[in-house]
């Protein structure tokens, strides 16, 4: 948008508004306010537009996208849709350009820009709007596995398939039936749970809808197959202890990729039930606690998690530990102490951090 600054030379500027979608369909704006990549613009003889005023500093938007100020004018009733803004925005600011320099207009009818190359299916509002672009984008070159989708998997599923990472690899390769609909995100028709579709592909056909990169495999991890980890950089663990759990922390060591191990242990005991859940991380940079916070051997009367008591609200809060673990790790999220192991007991609501970095 041309506009003209305070020596009284005629230039161009950017305005930028937050964008409210239904789908692919405009609502009404949500916030009269609007940004500015800019000078802050004046009248024809050099003074400020002081009217329209509302704050200055650096706005990161994210994307690569900053803004100088932002301006607040808001018409009775506010503004209707988009035109009606961005319009009326470029009018005040563009009017006293054109009493200098002739010709000096918005309406330049330049081609649409190319859309972007993106992992979604639709345009991704909530980071930009809420100004955390920037943050999001630290997850963009992430490529995520995510062994066992049953319970806990699934919900870890649900909240990356909401964030911008590159893949999300699924492996597992039991069926989704009846008892997994109870404690697992979503709500299956009867019809689906007739088919007893696999899990990897019963979940991909649900997220898909809005993640594009979402790779299905309806494999159990072995030595036959452990390739398929190539090119992870970070992992979800919510799987059985075992052999395989052992086979598959060592592949991710070796190919320098962070990972998540969940593990849930609840008891039934005098008609309520307790227990912990865990959650413990393990980077490039710290690995030394993970060998003995894991469980690679199931069963025994010592080993709290073998039990195989579920419930979809604690299958919830362990995935939400775990990818605000992932988050926190990828600096998304402020992380003074750099915990590497927490607990949560049902009883007390306790919350425990250790191994710290």
């Amino acid at each position: 948008v041309p506009y003209v600054d305070a020596r009284r030379e005629v230039r161009i500027g950017t305005l930028i508004s937050s964008l409210t979608l239904a789908g692919d369909q405009t609502r009404p704006p949500d916030t009269h306010v609007i940004h500015w990549d800019g000078d802050f613009p004046c009248h024809a003889d050099g003074r400020p537009i002081q009217g329209i005023s509302h704050a200055a500093g650096a706005f990161d938007l994210g994307h690569g996208l900053k803004a100088t100020h932002s301006f607040s004018s808001k018409p009775d009733g506010g503004y209707s849709d988009y035109h009606h803004k961005m319009t009326s925005y470029a009018n005040i600011l563009a009017g006293p350009a054109a009493v200098l320099k002739s010709g000096a207009t918005p309406r330049t009818f330049r081609e649409p820009e190319e859309e972007e190359d993106s992992v979604f299916n639709y345009v991704e509002t909530a980071s930009d709007r809420v100004g955390i672009g920037v943050l999001t984008e630290r997850l963009v070159n992430e490529r995520v596995a995510i062994i066992g989708v049953g319970g806990t998997g699934g919900y870890i599923l649900d909240f990356v398939a909401k964030t911008p990472v590159r893949e999300i690899r699924l492996f597992d390769s039991d069926e989704f039936l009846t008892h997994n609909a109870f404690r697992a995100p979503g709500a299956p028709s009867l019809e689906e749970l007739r088919e007893a579709p696999k899990k990897v592909e019963y979940l991909k056909r649900i997220y898909s809808r809005m993640h594009r990169n979402i790779v299905a495999h309806d494999v159990a991890l072995g030595v036959d197959n452990i390739h398929l980890l190539d090119g992870v950089t970070f992992a979800f663990l919510s799987l059985d202890a075992g052999d395989a759990k052992r086979l598959i922390v060592e592949k991710l060591e070796a190919i320098g990729a962070a990972f998540v191990d969940v593990g849930m242990g609840l008891e039934l005991d005098e008609g309520s039930l307790g227990g912990i859940l865990r959650v413990t991380a393990s980077t490039p940079e710290k690995r030394d606690h993970a060998r003995q916070r894991i469980s690679f051997v199931g069963g025994g009367a010592k080993d709290i998690y073998a039990s195989n008591i579920q419930v979809a609200d604690l299958n919830a809060l362990n995935a939400v530990l775990a990818v605000v673990k992932w988050k926190k790790i990828r600096g998304f999220y402020r992380d003074l102490e750099r915990e590497h192991h927490c607990t949560y007991t049902t009883d007390g609501n306790m919350l425990i951090n250790g191994d710290l970095a």
